[in-house]
């Protein structure tokens, strides 16, 4: 057994595909399906189910994913600590937010690529929001992700960078659209456009209506949270939207809460993260908490 098999197997769990998992590992697809069937001889289980539709981890697969992770992850750490004076190397993973408006994501990316040129950076959003990004840190399909549920996650490690007040979202011709602030009681019978549930944007408002004793229907899920503005605009609802991330949409107008609801935005990784991450980390902290 060695890393590159653990490296195919991990890809392939990913990707649910063996061509898209020779695309990640830089490999030809051949070169990968002997290094499964490899892999799998010298474990004694098929570690995946082959059929028309796709690409399935077995349960002894489920079984060893999650050391077949650690054990890339250790290597990669032994890696680091026998060069711990030389330049960071390799791949961080970063599970981002879309619609961060205040913050400069690229202009913070491409600061630690200028301090650290010798690491690549993988960047993309989960629909499953913060609850999916969390899990992928979890899993180990992430090195970083940020992170916006209230709950502390106390299995990963977590740094704080931002709270953000909650505003509330208005069609124009709302009859509260001229206050100079609004409470949610206000806006408990109105429909209501929202991120979709395990957000952590939706988890935290959810909790202040439940505080109030106040429940509200919700008919508009969208994963986008940056869209939501212009789908109130077209008469689809009201929203509450952490300051944050609210992007201007002609028709809409925003207003402070009466309530005092805070968005904590954090940045989370797995204990004992390598270098390239934990730098990555710091750098985040350091921008996001200035901005």
């Amino acid at each position: 057994m060695d890393t590159r098999q653990l490296e195919y197997f991990v890809a392939v769990a990913d990707e649910r595909s063996f061509t898209r998992a020779a695309e990640r590992v830089f490999a030809a697809q051949s070169t990968v399906s002997a290094g499964i069937q490899s892999l799998e001889r010298e474990l004694g289980a098929a570690l995946f189910e082959r059929d028309a539709h796709g690409v399935r981890l077995t349960e002894a697969g489920e079984a060893v994913l999650t050391e077949a992770r650690a054990g890339i992850q250790a290597v990669e750490r032994m890696r680091e600590l026998a060069d711990d004076q030389g330049p960071l190397r390799g791949t961080v993973r970063v599970g981002i937010f879309t619609n961060l408006r205040s913050v400069d994501l690229p202009g913070i990316m491409g600061e630690f690529h200028r301090r650290h040129p010798h690491v690549d950076l993988r960047l993309g959003p989960s629909p499953g929001g913060s609850t999916g990004l969390v899990e992928d840190v979890r899993q180990g399909r992430l090195d970083i992700a940020f992170h916006g549920l209230p709950d502390a996650v106390p299995d990963l490690l977590t740094r704080h960078l931002v709270d953000s007040p909650f505003l509330a979202v208005l069609p124009e011709g709302h009859p509260l659209a001229r206050d100079r602030s609004v409470s949610l009681a206000d806006l408990a019978d109105d429909p209501w456009v929202d991120s979709r549930t395990g957000f952590g944007n939706r988890v935290t408002l959810d909790r202040a209506f439940a505080a109030l004793g106040l429940t509200r229907r919700i008919p508009t899920e969208l994963a986008d949270l940056g869209e939501i503005p212009r789908f109130v605009a077209s008469g689809l609802g009201v929203a509450a939207l952490p300051e944050l991330t609210v992007i201007p949409a002609d028709g809409a107008v925003v207003r402070p809460l009466r309530e005092p609801v805070d968005w904590r935005l954090s940045a989370i990784a797995r204990p004992r993260p390598g270098r390239a991450a934990e730098a990555l980390l710091a750098l985040l902290a350091e921008r996001i908490h200035a901005a």
